[in-house]
């Protein structure tokens, strides 16, 4: 596999864990508004994606292939548990 070919699976493998990441703070960012937020909305971002990405790269390990849909479930809900212990852990 030429290094292009293996950069091409790397990004793919990590697209779904950088979409929740993304997409997972802007909803909390918007609907609540009375508590106030520690991180900013890219630090959030970065929280969520490492979060995501260890998550996807243990489902690979443990089933040995990719794309399972109990490895992304694990993924979505340890992505908004994350999600919700940054919104309430630091709070003024």
């Amino acid at each position: 596999m030429d290094p292009l070919a293996l950069l091409n699976h790397l990004l793919n493998f990590m697209a779904p864990a950088l979409w929740l990441a993304v997409l997972i703070p802007l909803p909390a960012h918007f609907f609540m508004k009375k508590r106030p937020l520690a991180l900013s909305l890219y630090g959030q971002v970065a929280i969520n994606f490492v979060v995501s990405a260890g998550v996807l790269v243990l489902g690979l390990w443990a089933f040995g292939e990719e794309g399972k849909m109990l490895t992304y479930t694990a993924m979505v809900l340890l992505c908004a548990s994350s999600q919700w212990l940054m919104r309430r852990a630091w709070r003024n």
